[in-house]
């Protein structure tokens, strides 16, 4: 998970302030110096955390929680505001049809990342045509072209040519009708006159919608002076921060480049060209503490599934108890095409307390196993698995190539889980909440799921 230290620290905060019995102003003190220690520790600015910490405790003490809140969902919520102000929130990349020039120097991730950002736009159903004008860094080209037909987007460039200007130009006669235009350019090891000459040079050619500046979040708080420089010199539209996973310095560069006229449009998390996140301060803060981000599940369920039909299915079988191991199955294969387990596990609201407990890779590679199994398995079985027992659990496990006890283990696995899902459609809150997400649901189908419910 993005920023994990930091989410830790921040949900020990309102873990504190949950299980007080009173909250008074010794217990908010000790919650801001909490706070200013986790968000310290993650790299952000002294002066930012300062005011943030400050505006926390004057709120949580002066302001009076709204009609129906108590305190303690006050003081959380103000925590959680003034989180989302820090961060601020940008516009994001439209679907339009458009042109992009990413910017950047050395080191940074700024080809992969345009091969990631290809892959986005291309998930969304618009062509993409890349056009590689880094002509000064050995094998660019390459690296592009590997990228583009990973993800399944033309590449123009020519490794001989050493003119960027002639290369964007021809280009971009090229992919004329691409809906999607991105430029790779050259970077320096530092922001030079020529850099700059040539950013500019190809942006009077090109004329893009949007100047994107890739910037490593391992660079911490520097990353804001970066941007602003950049920000001075080409006009950057937009800032997209790399290698967000795992490094102590993600606040830090977060916050800095926040506090700029610069937009945060995507944070790359990951190795994996699927591993760019569209930014959204709101729902970053939500995942930080614990809240999950169900909205963003669903948009990466739609645009990695592809069937909004069968994501409506699952969906309503989860809501309405009806779980068989046609369904287990389906879920599994769309947890596999949508990712890491990790992150969409952080997504669900309150996983975070399980998440320690939970050996990832050991469980992504049981649940390749129980594929296995459940390929070796009939229709009849799989939409009424009482009747696996005995003779047919040792024809099963012949046929998968494992023990009988798996195939137990994994009929114990999907009971425990229809069990879930029946709770789940029981809670009242949690159906509503996901209903929300599936907004998109025939209204009817919806009334069927809440008995007694009238239309609500």
């Amino acid at each position: 998970m993005v920023l994990e230290g930091l989410g830790k620290s921040l949900r020990n905060v309102l873990d504190r302030i949950n299980g007080s019995a009173n909250i008074d102003d010794a217990l908010i003190k000790d919650v801001t110096k909490e706070l200013q220690r986790a968000l310290l520790q993650a790299d952000v600015n002294v002066q930012l955390v300062l005011k943030l910490t400050n505006n926390v405790r004057e709120r949580a003490v002066n302001e009076k929680p709204a009609a129906g809140r108590s305190v303690k969902q006050h003081v959380t919520k103000v925590i959680y505001e003034e989180l989302v102000g820090l961060l601020k929130n940008g516009e994001p990349l439209s679907n339009k049809p458009q042109t992009i020039m990413m910017v950047g120097l050395y080191g940074q991730g700024k080809t992969t990342t345009t091969g990631k950002l290809a892959n986005y736009f291309l998930k969304k159903g618009l062509s993409v045509g890349l056009i590689g004008a880094d002509v000064y860094r050995p094998a660019a080209y390459e690296q592009l072209r590997q990228l583009g037909e990973k993800v399944g987007a033309p590449v123009y460039g020519d490794p001989n040519e050493k003119d960027a200007v002639k290369i964007v130009r021809d280009g971009l006669a090229k992919f004329a009708d691409k809906k999607i235009r991105i430029i790779d350019t050259s970077g320096r090891h530092a922001l030079e006159d020529d850099l700059i000459d040539e950013i500019k040079n190809i942006a009077a050619v090109a004329k893009p919608d949007e100047r994107i500046l890739v910037l490593d979040s391992q660079v911490g708080q520097q990353a804001g002076p970066q941007a602003d420089a950049f920000n001075k010199a080409v006009d950057v539209s937009g800032v997209i921060l790399t290698k967000m996973d795992g490094t102590a310095k993600g606040g830090g560069a977060l916050s800095a480049v926040a506090t700029t006229n610069a937009r945060i449009v995507f944070l790359g998390v990951g190795e994996h060209i699927r591993d760019l996140e569209a930014f959204d301060a709101d729902r970053f803060i939500s995942r930080l503490l614990g809240m999950g981000d169900l909205q963003g599940l669903v948009e990466i369920a739609k645009e990695e599934i592809g069937q909004e039909e069968d994501m409506e299915a699952m969906a309503r079988n989860m809501l309405s108890g009806k779980f068989t191991l046609n369904d287990m199955y389906a879920q599994m294969a769309a947890v596999k095409k949508m990712g890491a387990l990790k992150k969409l596990v952080s997504m669900l609201p309150g996983m975070n307390k399980v998440e320690d407990k939970i050996d990832f890779d050991a469980t992504q590679e049981k649940l390749e196993k129980y594929k296995v199994i459940m390929d070796s398995m009939t229709k009849k079985e799989k939409d009424e698995p009482n009747l696996i027992k005995g003779k047919r659990i040792e024809r099963i496990a012949y046929g998968a190539g494992v023990d009988p006890h798996e195939v137990r283990e994994l009929l114990k696995q999907y009971n425990n889980s229809k069990k879930m899902m029946g709770s789940v459609s029981k809670d009242r809150k949690m159906r509503k909440k996901m209903q929300k997400q599936f907004g998109s649901m025939d209204p009817e189908m919806l009334k069927s799921l809440n008995p007694g419910e009238g239309d609500s």
